[in-house]
């Protein structure tokens, strides 16, 4: 597969972020992101890139919801590269950044509850995060009725 490389974000990986991530969207399986909002939060985003020519292949954001806490969010595999450990990967690595940046929790909300929970993350009520998540959450078509879970780690 050439070489494989997870890196932070550059703002030239905006569009490709959105493509990869709204792929899932469309499906339901995460939130579409505008163009505007991966601008905005390229830096919360590591890649994981590979092959030949470089593509990438995974993305995965940490952000900031409290001062103690931040998310896991809009993890994305392409379909075809699923079940490598890629994902596994990228959200180990925000997990080390979490923790580099003094954060104590890190939470996702998640269709994927095993995946998580491989990872060491416990499941919780929705109502325990932080109320600055739910403005993501107003967002949604499915809101108020979510059917995701919410799971958390201590780090």
């Amino acid at each position: 597969m050439g070489d494989i490389t997870i890196r932070k974000a550059l703002i030239t990986d905006a569009k490709k972020i959105q493509s990869l991530i709204n792929s899932f969207a469309v499906k339901g399986d995460m939130l579409m992101l505008n163009l505007n909002d991966v601008v905005e939060r390229t830096m919360e985003f590591y890649l994981y890139e590979g092959g030949e020519p470089l593509d990438i292949i995974g993305v995965c954001a940490l952000h900031p919801t409290w001062l103690d806490i931040a998310e896991i969010r809009s993890l994305a595999v392409k379909q075809e590269m699923q079940n490598r450990g890629i994902g596994r990967k990228l959200v180990l690595k925000q997990l080390e950044r979490a923790k580099d940046l003094g954060f104590k929790r890190v939470f996702a909300l998640t269709y994927r509850t095993s995946f998580f929970a491989s990872l060491g993350f416990n499941e919780i009520a929705k109502d325990e995060l932080p109320k600055k998540m739910w403005t993501d959450c107003l967002k949604c078509l499915k809101y108020p009725d979510c059917d995701e879970t919410a799971l958390i780690k201590n780090l």
